[in-house]
């Protein structure tokens, strides 16, 4: 075994934890002996996937935050092909890996945890933070059993009241509003979370469970859920509250501080306020990181679709109305294109001259219209707009929407449109030679793997 390596005044030990980018070690603070844990992120890593400013958001949050049941960052070191970043140690490890062998929480345990929770995201609210991630795998226990939340890899700064538009966390723990194409509320989506949270530490088990990623997330639109025989009258009617699949009514954390259950031998943690605002070492440990394979990297789409709008686009799981009024006026058809994002705008652009209708574009949306010559003849309005989403780099999903008008245009519209998207050849102009069409199976295996509908493919309308 060779000599332990040092970083600054840090003397590094055994791995105690590995993730695909990032190894956390053990390590001891040299000038007073005490343990602190570090993570090492490959700076190259970093870059080729894109995370420099997820880890650096992740880091900037929870040096903000100075509360004990919340872990803190120290500092941030850098070397030249590594970035690391020193927080404290917490001993007890993954609350998951205590439910993995304790199953199921005594009534008492459970609530501490649980009040503890609520105190350390009521904290991060506070001060405009949103995690969207939290599960039993960021929760972190210490030698006592007190709880510490970690990984804000995926966390949100936003003024009360501001609305999140990104879909992410973990499948099991997301709250339903996020799988439709709308902004959310962070509180309420971080309150479902533990409502999740606490129902996995009364019980054992989760509440939403499949296989089948669209049955599970047909199973949280629904709040489908069941609870074990030995959940008290209390329990049930906490989590009824928590579990409200529309955000608006969902219960919010000044009311579940105030539930007589979460009461009993409650302790509220205080958290301080952080004077120290020096992001310098930051600023330091990404030097170098600034695109020096900046030619290797592809900039994706920032209309890219993910896992959770590419469910929610399915005919099947429409939670539109949940949230939302219905307008009876317009109409919307989802339409699958087998093409990348400039043969679909070309075929979209087609589509619209069979009908002598004007076309005007702007990134990804296509403002479609009655052309003025006819316009100054009818007394009528008309007007569509065409959003292209790209789900993998040779397959697009059209959602065509009518603002005014009468349908039979827009019906008109969206079969040619149909059957465009449908053909094999994309739309050429003249000078252009037609590409080659094999690597089409290899994206349409890809489309099915994520098990959704088939009709994301063929196109269908709702409205």
């Amino acid at each position: 075994m060779g000599p332990l390596q040092k970083i600054g005044k840090y003397q590094l030990r055994q791995t105690i934890g590995e993730g695909t980018f990032a190894k956390v070690k053990l390590a001891v603070d040299t000038t007073n002996g005490q343990f602190v844990a570090i993570k090492v992120i490959d700076k190259k890593m970093v870059l080729s996937s894109q995370l420099k400013h997820q880890v650096q958001r992740e880091i900037r949050t929870m040096k903000l935050l100075h509360h004990p049941n919340i872990v803190r960052i120290h500092e941030v070191l850098g070397s030249k092909t590594k970035i690391y970043i020193v927080m404290e140690y917490v001993s007890g490890g993954q609350l998951l890996e205590k439910l993995s062998y304790a199953g199921q929480f005594s009534e008492r345990e459970a609530r501490k945890i649980f009040q503890q929770l609520i105190d350390a995201v009521d904290y991060c609210h506070h001060r405009g933070v949103y995690h969207r991630d939290l599960k039993p795998e960021n929760l972190l226990l210490d030698n006592r059993g007190n709880l510490k939340v970690s990984d804000f890899g995926l966390s949100a700064l936003r003024k009360s009241g501001d609305l999140l538009s990104t879909a992410c966390g973990s499948p099991c723990y997301v709250a339903p509003e996020l799988l439709v194409f709308q902004g959310y509320d962070g509180a309420a989506a971080d309150v479902w979370s533990c409502g999740v949270i606490l129902f996995e530490l009364l019980a054992g088990f989760l509440p939403f469970d499949d296989p089948n990623l669209l049955n599970l997330y047909k199973k949280i639109s629904k709040a489908a859920y069941t609870c074990p025989a030995w959940f008290s009258n209390r329990q049930e009617k906490l989590l009824s509250r928590l579990f409200d699949p529309n955000p608006k009514s969902r219960m919010t954390i000044q009311e579940i501080v105030e539930e007589p259950w979460f009461q009993e031998n409650y302790v509220p943690a205080c958290g301080s306020e952080c004077h120290e605002k020096n992001l310098d070492d930051i600023k330091a440990a990404f030097d170098g990181l600034e695109d020096e394979n900046a030619e290797e990297t592809v900039p994706r789409s920032s209309r890219f679709i993910n896992a959770f709008q590419l469910i929610a686009m399915s005919q099947d799981l429409d939670l539109s109305g949940l949230f939302e009024e219905q307008d009876e006026n317009k109409q919307k058809t989802r339409l699958g294109s087998q093409n990348t994002m400039g043969d679909t705008f070309k075929k979209i652009e087609a589509a619209a001259a069979d009908l002598r209708l004007s076309v005007e574009r702007s990134n990804n949306k296509m403002k479609i219209q009655l052309n003025q010559k006819m316009n100054r003849c009818s007394r009528s309005s008309f007007r569509l707009s065409a959003e292209v989403i790209e789900v993998t780099p040779t397959h697009c999903v059209v959602e065509v929407s009518k603002y005014l008008g009468e349908p039979g245009i827009y019906k008109e519209f969206c079969k040619s449109l149909s059957s465009l998207l449908t053909e094999e050849s994309p739309v050429l102009s003249t000078n252009e030679k037609p590409e080659d069409g094999n690597h089409y199976a290899k994206d349409a295996e890809e489309i099915k793997r994520s098990r959704v509908d088939s009709k994301i493919l063929r196109g269908y309308s709702s409205s």
